[in-house]
């Protein structure tokens, strides 16, 4: 599976190098599940039973943080079918090439209930399992993880995170999100959601200062998200504060222990 990854990434990344690029595909152990291409017909895609990634139709990053797309991307068609995980193992979102070395990234959950197919997602309560954004030194010219997951050597940008071990089993969105934030006071989203089936003993959940919905959890003047990291006052500063709540730390509620 390895060399397959490897010759497919050589030839998109040849074609793509001027591109913003997006989540291609996910593996669970030696498990490869297709995502959505923006670059193959919709119908040879759409409704497929093997889809399990929600489409979105351009790498082209969504600007506004009330843009409905910034749950799931546009137009955010649900697929049929699920990657069935099981809690603590990993899922590792791949990315044939990612060029933007500025902003945080994030992998959030949500739970859908009887099935993910028929949510709106926009209603969802989605909650952060997972983040990282500068890793050392100052804004510009430091280490952000979105610098380091990127490879240049013709392999694909691997994005792995754990399901919380604890978690209560059942039907899930993963929601992978990257925030690029090298143009000034122009953020740049890019989501990409898929559908998971998770299973386990697990009965923990959130509380509610964890869940996020999108749009509503994000500020227009976030001076995380609107912000200008060239600026005399910003470039040579050390922290920088990812926007949202918390990670949740897979902790059974202690309000709802019977959750």
């Amino acid at each position: 599976m390895a060399k397959q990854l490897f010759l497919a990434a050589l030839v998109l990344l040849a074609s793509s190098v001027a591109a913003h690029g997006g989540l291609a595909n996910y593996t669970v152990g030696d498990t490869w599940y297709r995502g959505y291409s923006p670059d193959d017909p919709l119908e040879d895609q759409e409704g497929q039973p093997w889809m399990i990634q929600r489409i979105w139709a351009s790498i082209d990053p969504i600007f506004f943080v009330n843009d409905t797309g910034l749950a799931c991307n546009t137009p955010g068609t649900a697929p049929p079918s699920y990657i069935p995980i099981a809690a603590g193992d990993n899922i590792t979102a791949v990315y044939w090439y990612w060029l933007h070395p500025y902003g945080p990234m994030s992998v959030w959950l949500a739970d859908c209930g009887a099935s993910c197919e028929d949510v709106n997602v926009n209603d969802l309560d989605f909650f952060k399992i997972w983040e990282a954004g500068l890793l050392e030194g100052n804004i510009v010219e430091g280490i952000w993880y979105q610098k380091k997951f990127q490879n240049w050597d013709g392999s694909p940008d691997l994005w792995p995170v754990t399901i919380p071990a604890t978690i209560k089993p059942g039907l899930y969105i993963i929601r992978h999100e990257i925030l690029s934030i090298h143009i000034e006071d122009k953020p740049q989203f890019y989501p990409e959601c898929a559908h998971l089936n998770i299973t386990g003993s697990g009965t923990a959940v959130p509380s509610p200062e964890y869940l996020a919905k999108f749009p509503g959890t994000y500020k227009e003047d976030d001076p995380s998200i609107k912000i200008d990291i060239y600026s005399d006052a910003i470039k040579g500063q050390t922290n920088y504060t990812i926007p949202g709540p918390p990670v949740w730390d897979g902790l059974v509620n202690k309000y709802c222990q019977d959750c």
